[in-house]
């Protein structure tokens, strides 16, 4: 025993010996001398160890290595037989003294043997018997009991297992599943994970471009907060939230990094998504340690971002971690506009769904404005590039305001975070090459990836290249022919990604289209599927996206914008509603007709097409044996091989890049006290490139 004790003792003095932990000042100790595996680096980072914890993880794992042990190895001694212990041991008087052990087994001593019994008393009576029969004398018997330590031996392994979850639980990443507040206080998992904005200088205003309108509603926020007499003073009311709503990628998030380094008032960020938990009640716990803390250090700015997250519309089932989330969307409605609401607090909130939102959060009194940031325009972008170009070592040829209009003009449609990945791929592409600095023709490439992908090395058989060819030289002529087409900008074979080639189109920024503009769109979408009927007389898998889009534009006009005189004035929205499979706001009979009249319109675009294609049949072969030779025509190789546009019409590319160099793009920030702007629409384009899908 005294050896097992001294185990414990071993194993400390290695830890010590070794030094695999030292004390760092009042942090405690930390591991600093494992073994470079990446399972000890990982448990290093994962399960940082302070004050003395290191200590009792030493002395209890030395413990719990030492019972073991000792359970595990201790001597039970020898085995035997009753006639051996009677003709080796007794007969020839080495037998000191005996224990009868719970009245199942006898220990010989100084011997150390043991043998089973059936019962004391018969084992009694055999021992007198043997002992007359031998002229022996009486040896002493004693009794005594003992704890059977196998149903510990038997637990024990379930008891490191459950020490081990605890400690996982209490200190390593699945604290976070508990909100952090297992890490101390066991199953205190109410406290949130809000964080306090403190670092100010990372993101400014002067880093977000494209959003003016949007920039000038959220001054105006921290201004209510910075001078309330100034409004107060008026009578107005301070409005209690905003919600920042928008397409991916359009700059809700970075606008609310940018409130919290302009922000002069402390700024409180929290995700959506961790409110939601699947234990009962923690949710608006979570909510309440929010505005908790926000009331300590009023005035303030609460974001939450993804709010979404928790604040669906309520109704949609009852069940599960649906009941959970609607009591989260309770609190936070009462935090918000309640008896314990406060005045001096400001919540911004950010999400791609504002249309899933119940309507009580939406209300005036809890969102007072919501701040809709849609897709840039050709102005919008360009201040959007200028900020992202600004940072990078440009060609010292390359005039920034030119480039930046210029790279504005040609990616119509494309949110702040596509253009920060054109800019980004642009620099990777001249770092590979080892180049000095970023051309025109990294941009360049880094569009066409961004657009198409990477560039296969695997190239096509020559026929599937030729019929690929002849399907983008339809294209290219039912798009340079056709009135409302969109200026065709370049056209590839090349594959990209899961593409075959691509078209890029130059589409104008408007608000409205008309029917004929929607059914020239339709017409040039079918060119390709044309000239494969034209030329081979059989059709591909290639103009399944083309199908598809044509289809769904083909609905809409039917459908949705009242454009078919057998349907009338009227509009559903089927695509916005979740049954509408199941549940159609018209009759068997309307649908009946709805599908032959779209079926009628698709029929009449393809006919047009195919008619067009069959006239300039010469002038597709000409632009498909030019594709099959460069792989790529610009706009200008087009123009020598068809002509000049039928259709001449300025832009979006030219009306832009042709203004003047000293021409400012944007509006000022003008002070927000004496102006405050309302957010203008943006317009969403359309068809901003055509692929082939590889099947």
């Amino acid at each position: 025993m005294q050896q097992d004790y001294k185990f414990t003792f071993y194993i400390f003095q290695f830890f010590m010996k070794h030094k695999m932990f030292c004390k760092t000042g009042q942090n405690g100790y930390y591991f600093t001398k494992l073994p470079k595996t990446a399972f000890c680096w990982w448990l290093k980072d994962t399960f940082p160890l302070h004050g003395g914890m290191v200590l009792n993880l030493a002395f209890g794992a030395a413990g719990m290595a030492t019972a073991f042990l000792f359970f595990r190895f201790r001597g039970t001694g020898v085995q035997i037989s009753w006639k051996d212990f009677v003709h080796r041991y007794l007969s020839r008087g080495v037998v000191g003294h005996i224990e009868v052990i719970n009245k199942q087994y006898v220990k010989v001593f100084p011997s150390y043997l043991w043998f089973n019994i059936g019962s004391v008393d018969s084992f009694e009576h055999k021992l007198e018997v043997v002992q007359q029969e031998m002229g022996l004398d009486s040896i002493p018997v004693l009794y005594t009991s003992e704890s059977d330590w196998t149903v510990f031996l038997g637990v024990l392994p379930t008891l490191l297992l459950g020490c081990i979850l605890l400690f996982v639980v209490r200190r390593g990443p699945m604290a976070g599943a508990f909100g952090g507040g297992l890490k101390g206080i066991p199953f205190r998992m109410s406290k949130s994970k809000a964080r306090i904005i403190e670092d100010r200088n990372s993101v400014r205003f002067k880093d977000v471009a494209g959003c003016e309108e949007a920039k000038l509603e959220v001054l105006e926020f921290v201004n209510f907060l910075k001078n309330p007499s100034q409004y107060q003073d008026l009578g107005a009311r301070i409005p209690k939230g905003a919600l920042l709503s928008g397409p991916p990628g359009t700059g809700k998030t970075l606008l609310a990094k940018a409130t919290a380094g302009e922000a002069s008032v402390p700024f409180i960020t929290v995700n959506g998504s961790e409110f939601q938990e699947v234990f009962v009640g923690v949710g608006p716990a979570r909510i309440r340690d929010v505005f908790a803390t926000a009331r300590k250090i009023a005035p303030c700015i609460v974001f939450i971002d993804e709010i979404d997250a928790v604040g669906r519309k309520r109704g949609q089932g009852n069940f599960g971690s649906q009941g959970e989330q609607e009591n989260t969307l309770n609190q936070l409605l009462v935090e918000m506009d309640g008896f314990n609401s406060s005045t001096n607090i400001v919540v911004l909130a950010g999400t791609n769904r504002a249309d899933i939102l119940d309507p009580a959060l939406m209300r005036p009194g809890r969102f007072d404005r919501h701040i809709r940031l849609g897709f840039p325009d050709v102005e919008s972008r360009a201040s959007i590039f200028k900020v992202h170009l600004n940072p990078l070592k440009l060609d010292p040829l390359l005039n920034l305001q030119s480039l930046s209009r210029k790279l504005a003009a040609l990616t119509p449609g494309f949110t702040g975070a596509e253009i920060s990945n054109i800019c980004n791929e642009a620099a990777l592409r001249a770092a590979r090459h080892l180049n000095q600095w970023i051309s025109t023709d990294d941009f360049e490439q880094a569009f066409q990836r961004v657009i198409g992908g990477l560039e296969k090395t695997q190239g096509l058989q020559l026929s599937e290249k030729t019929m690929v060819a002849y399907h983008e030289a339809g294209y290219a002529v039912a798009s340079w022919f056709l009135e409302h087409a969109d200026p065709l900008l370049k056209v590839s074979i090349v594959p990209r990604g899961k593409d075959l080639s691509y078209v890029q189109y130059l589409p104008k920024e408007q608000y409205l289209l008309t029917q004929e503009q929607l059914f020239d769109r339709m017409c040039m979408m079918l060119g390709g599927r044309a000239a494969e009927q034209v030329f081979f007389s059989q059709i591909t898998t290639g103009a399944q996206d083309d199908l598809r889009e044509i289809t769904r534009s083909a609905y809409e006009q039917v459908v949705q914008f009242g454009m078919n005189k057998a349907i009338g004035l009227v509009s559903f929205d089927l695509h916005q509603q979740e049954n509408a499979v199941t549940e159609k706001p018209y009759s068997e009979y309307k649908a009946q007709l709805i599908d032959q009249e779209v079926r009628s319109l698709v029929e009449a675009a393809f006919q047009r097409t195919f008619q067009l294609i069959t006239d300039k049949k010469k002038m597709v072969e000409k632009v498909a044996k030019r594709l099959l030779e460069k792989e790529m025509l610009s706009r200008a190789d087009l123009v020598e091989l068809l002509g000049p546009p039928p259709f001449q019409q300025k832009y979006s590319y030219e009306e832009f890049v042709e203004q003047p160099e000293d021409y400012e793009e944007g509006i000022s920030l003008p002070d927000v006290e004496k102006r405050p702007l309302s957010p203008t629409p943006s317009i969403k384009t359309l068809y901003r490139h055509r692929v082939i899908t590889l099947i």
